[in-house]
């Protein structure tokens, strides 16, 4: 089988690379059920404590690959949609562990909307985020229809979806799209960087931080009040919580181990 998903570990962070670089890393069915297998593999691993996504070649993911949407005998959009990029996006967000995106080159349709259903987004100076869906008579999907209007504001994402416009790294940072921009010849040492200090961070917190963030797309305020607490509480009983307060006051670096 053509392995179109690369996978590294670097320490307890785990690289995923998509490559398909020839066809500018777009999905077609093996792809992404391989992505997803990798996505598995990593929240399963209890040595691995950050993913890092990034892609192959000069495009990070130039979305579906259009040869296989239209054959007749291909899987179709509907399960395209429902099989391959569904649980893909439901996958980086329920793995409580951090996804540190490196965006190393264009981001179209699916590919641009997976960068940004991941936790820290980190993109080349040369990027462009593209919602290119319209500019062939379909939605967006991938998740695209609910993160993007909370990370820019409705308006603002609503302009994009329609239009299909290409937005350059610099635009998205400044808009709240991602979190920051890169040199293109630094970007995968400063993301892995990130990634780096995320998994030596207290990541058992940091997972059940990431859990709070999905329940506060649908919670009303009291719900999420609620749902703090809850959280916090098996924080506070954590071995990481314990060892990063002895860590204070014995005025020591602390050894989190993620549990």
């Amino acid at each position: 089988m053509t392995s179109f998903i690369k996978t590294d570990s670097e320490g307890s962070v785990l690289k995923i690379t998509l490559n398909r670089p020839d066809k500018f890393n777009s999905f077609n069915r093996e792809m992404a059920l391989q992505l997803q297998a990798a996505l598995d593999n990593a929240g399963s691993d209890k040595n691995i404590r950050a993913i890092y996504l990034t892609g192959e070649g000069k495009a990070f993911c130039a979305g579906q690959d259009l040869s296989e949407a239209m054959d007749k005998s291909g899987p179709g959009i509907e399960r395209i949609v429902r099989e391959h990029y569904n649980p893909i996006i439901l996958k980086i967000r329920s793995i409580e562990k951090p996804v540190i995106c490196a965006v190393n080159g264009v981001a179209a349709g699916a590919g641009a909307n997976i960068a940004l259903a991941c936790d820290v987004v980190v993109a080349a100076s040369s990027v462009s985020f593209i919602q290119a869906f319209s500019k062939i008579g379909l939605i967006p999907d991938s998740g695209g229809t609910f993160f993007l209007p909370r990370l820019i504001g409705f308006g603002k994402a609503s302009a994009l979806m329609m239009l299909g416009d290409k937005i350059s790294a610099s635009d998205a940072e400044r808009m709240g799209m991602i979190y920051k921009v890169s040199e293109d010849s630094n970007l995968q040492a400063e993301a892995m960087s990130i990634a780096k200090t995320l998994a030596d961070m207290p990541t058992f917190g940091i997972g059940l931080t990431k859990k709070l963030m999905n329940q506060s797309m649908t919670n009303s305020l009291e719900q999420q009040l609620k749902a703090e607490g809850d959280e916090q509480v098996k924080a506070a009983q954590s071995y990481d919580y314990n060892e990063g307060v002895n860590a204070f006051l014995e005025k020591r670096k602390p050894v989190f181990k993620g549990e």
